[in-house]
């Protein structure tokens, strides 16, 4: 065997990581070309020996804005502020979908992954990252099918009784939905962290996500609950609100934006990602043992 010199200096050097904040963002961006194989990767398994294939993604969206437009729109009446309906519920829809897969979509990082984080090292924040930019990629397919109703309602404004009124809100859009994408990957990257122990939350999760939906006004506007000042109240304190909102009022004009909302979701968003990617942190060193 070849000696190895003394002056040869190593390009990579791997050392355990033990404290709470040892944490190597830069490192996360090295791996980059990983991220994109994990984005590839989730596509080809979420949409391999399926029919329609991609396609799932526009008709999912789809189906379920027609569903709430007869159910919430034709059936309960519920208000639109104006908006047409079908857009109306497809815009709210949009956004939620956006926010609930990057939660769920990260929610069991360490359970799915263990086989794989315990054959080779990459930093285990590349999982989670790549699973919110395939959420990411889907919402891009899913705002184009939007644009398509959207321009047609914004030209035939008299085609179901509402009004399509866009405005500067727009430029603001990709500043929401990275706030949107950003508190998905903490709430789930913290519920992943605690999985490792807690198997339970997985089920809760998902239960959880469908009821939060209805605590957030994606299938009614906020004016809905002029009537009871504290229902309003409490379904303001959810940190979705705003950005809900605010993406519904830019697009459609329906609703209002409140500042004070978003920067209220902005500071949940900076705790709950700060708190996710510490514990994530701290778990990955240990995580082997429990799961």
């Amino acid at each position: 065997m070849a000696q190895t010199s003394k002056n040869e200096k190593w390009t990579t050097v791997i050392r355990p990581h033990t404290g709470w904040f040892d944490i190597d963002i830069k490192e996360v961006w090295d791996y980059r070309d990983l991220i994109l194989l994990f984005v590839k990767r989730n596509f080809i398994i979420t949409y391999k020996q399926t029919i329609l294939g991609p396609l799932w993604v526009v008709v999912s969206p789809l189906i379920t804005s027609v569903i709430f437009t007869v159910v919430f729109g034709g059936i309960a009446q519920i208000s639109t502020e104006g908006a047409p309906q079908f857009l109306f519920y497809m815009a709210g829809n949009a956004v939620w979908s956006f926010f609930s897969t990057c939660l769920t979509g990260t929610a069991n990082t360490f359970t799915n992954n263990a086989g794989l984080f315990g054959k080779i090292y990459f930093p285990r924040l590349v999982q989670p990252v790549s699973q919110v930019l395939t959420s990411l990629a889907n919402f891009g397919i899913q705002f184009c099918m939007f644009l398509i109703f959207w321009v047609y309602f914004l030209l035939n404004p008299s085609v179901e009784g509402g009004v399509v009124r866009p405005n500067l809100w727009i430029l603001a859009l990709p500043f929401i939905l990275i706030m949107v994408m950003a508190f998905g990957l903490g709430m789930g990257i913290i519920v992943s962290s605690l999985t490792t122990k807690y198997r339970d939350l997985a089920v809760v999760v998902g239960f959880g996500v469908s009821l939060w939906m209805y605590a957030t006004p994606v299938v009614y506007p906020m004016s809905q609950l002029d009537s009871s000042p504290t229902l309003k109240f409490l379904v303001g304190l959810n940190p979705m609100t705003g950005p809900v909102q605010a993406y519904r009022y830019a697009l459609l004009g329906c609703g209002s934006v409140s500042i004070g909302a978003l920067l209220y979701s902005l500071a949940w968003t900076a705790v709950v990602l700060t708190c996710g990617v510490i514990l994530f942190s701290r778990i990955e060193k240990t995580f082997m043992d429990t799961v």
